[in-house]
């Protein structure tokens, strides 16, 4: 017990990533004692991810494991853990084509497997999972539902889509309590440096030029950092059971052009854009419709885009 608080032991796999180590250090911030994976991808460099780890390393209640899924014994890293956080996953729409897919099934199908397969003989209360928006694809009418029919229109999109059917599998066949959280465009400090607002804010402020897909009108519900933590925590302390779906998104959406305004606004500095053509895999709206997590998971979005992005503005400048 931690101030009258039970404490709880957590798995978190893709602990060093940006979505994953924020959540454990909120975790090990109530308390909980937590077991992090990560395998260190060589998607963007290691040296990111091992900053962001600093905090977690420095609290006795944090055991780090520096391995892949796919390389470890799954039952091992289970061990008296309540909850699983599994953030781990190649990430990337537009680099998941041709050779590459063998990764995405490797890393964000078969290790989710694996992880699921070993629960089945483990003291695991619910399996929590990170989805995306992209299963969605090109829908026909906004906001996005858990109940529409999922289209994804990219191999990234459609290896997520299978994680949340294998974790309806093991509920299905195996009572493994499981919610799936589908989410929209992440941002804030510790954003990857593939992603497209951590690009753009140092381009700005380096006066380079920015290539734009499309013409900027594409639409996306952009998500704070925090709220997606706060959507996880909430996963966690549910009474919701069976294989449950939620889109966990950011109350509202902007278009890039509109985007890259307020970044000029809050860096001071005029864009240089370049628009291209549009990429496939691109998806030309998101906007979710986040009733389903607002009743049965108490979810609200806090953060609006604009301080949202001030936020992360601050973090890169701080280098």
């Amino acid at each position: 017990m931690v101030g009258g608080r039970l404490t709880l032991k957590a798995l978190v796999t893709g602990c060093a990533g940006f979505v994953g180590s924020h959540l454990t250090e909120a975790l090990l911030g109530m308390g909980h004692k937590v077991t992090g994976i990560d395998c260190f991808i060589d998607y963007y460099p290691r040296e990111i991810k091992e900053k962001n780890l600093r905090n977690a390393k420095k609290n006795k209640d944090f055991e780090f494991v520096p391995e892949s899924i796919l390389d470890v014994e799954p039952t091992s890293l289970l061990k008296d853990v309540d909850y699983v956080f599994h953030q781990a996953a190649q990430a990337g729409v537009r680099n998941s084509w041709g050779d590459n897919f063998r990764i995405y099934t490797d890393n964000n199908i078969l290790a989710t497997q694996r992880l699921l397969e070993a629960c089945r003989d483990s003291t695991v209360k619910r399996f929590i999972y990170a989805s995306s928006s992209s299963v969605y694809g090109d829908v026909q009418s906004l906001p996005m539902k858990e109940s529409d029919v999922p289209r994804p229109v990219s191999p990234y999109g459609l290896s997520k889509l299978a994680g949340e059917e294998l974790c309806y599998l093991y509920w299905k066949n195996y009572k493994i309590p499981s919610i799936s959280l589908r989410y929209f465009t992440v941002y804030g400090p510790r954003q990857r440096p593939d992603m497209a607002f951590n690009k753009f804010i140092k381009a700005i402020d380096s006066r380079k030029e920015i290539e734009i897909y499309g013409d900027g009108e594409q639409t996306r519900d952009y998500t704070y950092i925090s709220d997606i933590v706060g959507a996880n925590i909430l996963a966690m302390g549910s009474g919701i059971e069976g294989s449950t779906i939620y889109n966990i998104g950011g109350g509202a959406r902007t278009t890039l052009n509109n985007c890259i305004k307020t970044l000029e606004e809050l860096i001071g500095k005029k864009a240089r854009l370049r628009y291209a053509g549009t990429q496939k895999g691109d998806v030309e709206h998101t906007y979710a419709d986040t009733s389903r997590a607002a009743k049965d998971l108490g979810y609200k979005p806090k953060i609006s885009l604009k301080e949202g992005l001030k936020k992360e503005v601050e973090w890169i400048k701080s280098g």
